[in-house]
């Protein structure tokens, strides 16, 4: 059952008499306090916050099963898998040289290169698994060049939150709104992607003025980017086409999944289960199932488990029906304006989503706008509001280093290499382009759907 659909006939018994809301919020709040902290693995803290509100009575067993979305859950388990397996081909590392010898090794063109290289990649599998496999390559080239690899990273954190925006697959973010809004990825890249290739545009200008045409690198450390070799990094082209073909037709299932009759997660698994088999096809015994063992011990369970702790969180927190008075305030509050709602929704979004993590964010909004459908004209006419959310979590979380899973993903990679990613620096620079990035988004959005 998604997470939006309350179920009226369950009634929360807490001891002592306690106001099941004052509870239940008090339990969000405290989860959303830890996660933030990051002094504890997010997963745990938010399972301990589900174990918390089934000990508590806000919820029983049943009806916080009941408050997962599976759909989301199997759409990331199916993506992570199709990556894994993939990405053992070498095929990323490829991309990512070959993209930096195409502009002969100049620094302000593979400045621009791994950037779009970033953006795509992070639209067509996720911006997390994309920053994983492209920055370690990044390094490497820009140690190569003897430049600071700072501005590479700081461009690809923004270039995958940009490029996971245009689809449904790209950020967590849009999973969660496309599974739980009922949107398809055609949806998704219909309506965000214009904006997403316009953002990505103005994005590349304003890194290339900051910092691409200060980057400069002498004659022979060019000449060793050039001879890197690229096709050396494809360490398995069996396994690169039947990769780049189970890819291709997950895509095309996506794109159709309407006359399909296929939700997302049932493409995603079984994209992942045949290339799982076609990848231990030449393999028996012991060996396959090492490989089998390999491919789900690179699955992120960490998130897994935090979308299923946070399901159940949140879950508790909706069926006291908070949200939908939540929900009548905000309407209330734009006075029955839809395009003042989306303003509202696009902006408290993309603030909020720099200071929280996007994800339990986005999780404790979705309900709260589905239950101003009924006041605003029904599902049909709450879609804009969606692509404001989405817009909003997406970019918003470039902000900070701490508003995306892909920001801390490449700042933990970089700190392990030696190369410091603070947070006020990041903040200097992130805050100012995260917001040009909105104004565009409150333009587009203005001119389209209001």
């Amino acid at each position: 059952m998604p997470l939006a659909a309350v179920t009226p006939a369950f009634i929360p018994h807490i001891p002592f008499g306690l106001d099941p809301v004052l509870v239940a919020v008090t339990l969000l709040i405290v989860t959303y306090v830890f996660i933030i902290g990051g002094r504890h693995n997010r997963a745990v803290v938010a399972l301990l916050g589900a174990a918390a509100v089934i000990a508590v009575g806000a919820l029983d067993q049943d009806e916080a099963v009941k408050g997962i979305d599976w759909d989301t859950i199997g759409l990331l388990t199916g993506i992570m898998i199709l990556v894994a397996i993939a990405r053992r081909s070498g095929l990323f590392q490829y991309l990512a040289i070959w993209s930096a010898q195409r502009v002969k090794a100049s620094p302000a063109g593979i400045l621009l290169m791994l950037q779009l290289t970033t953006a795509v990649l992070s639209a067509l599998l996720n911006n997390v698994s994309t920053v994983l496999l492209i920055v370690p390559v990044t390094l490497a080239i820009a140690e190569e060049l003897d430049i600071p690899p700072y501005p590479f990273l700081f461009a690809e954190v923004f270039a995958s939150n940009i490029g996971g925006t245009a689809t449904l697959i790209g950020d967590p973010p849009n999973i969660l709104i496309g599974s739980l809004a009922g949107l398809d990825f055609n949806a998704f890249l219909v309506n965000l992607g214009p904006v997403a290739a316009l953002i990505m545009a103005v994005q590349a200008v304003m890194v290339h003025v900051v910092w691409g045409r200060g980057l400069k690198a002498s004659p022979q450390s060019r000449a060793l980017v050039m001879g890197m070799n690229a096709p050396g990094m494809i360490t398995d082209w069996v396994l690169l086409k039947r990769s780049a073909a189970v890819l291709i037709a997950v895509l095309l299932a996506f794109v159709l999944a309407g006359p399909l009759r296929l939700k997302p997660a049932t493409i995603a698994l079984a994209g992942a289960a045949v290339l799982m088999l076609l990848d231990n096809w030449r393999h028996r015994g012991s060996i396959q199932a090492d490989h089998v063992h390999q491919t789900f011990a690179d699955v992120e369970w960490t998130t897994i488990f935090f979308f299923i702790g946070l399901f159940i969180v949140v879950h508790a927190v909706e069926v006291t029906g908070l949200l939908d008075v939540l929900a009548g305030k905000l309407v209330a509050a734009t006075g029955g304006n839809i395009a003042a709602a989306g303003t509202a929704i696009l902006w408290l979004s993309a603030v909020l989503s720099a200071i929280l993590d996007n994800i339990p964010f986005v999780a404790t909004m979705i309900p709260l706008i589905k239950g101003t459908a009924p006041a605003f004209g029904g599902a049909d006419a709450i879609k804009s509001l969606w692509w404001c959310l989405a817009l909003g979590a997406c970019l918003g979380g470039n902000g900070t280093l701490v508003g995306a899973s892909a920001n801390l993903t490449v700042a933990g990679i970089a700190e392990r290499n030696g190369v410091r990613f603070s947070f006020v620096r990041y903040l200097v620079y992130g805050v100012p382009m995260m917001l040009v990035s909105i104004a565009i988004c409150q333009v587009y959005v203005w001119l389209r759907y209001f």
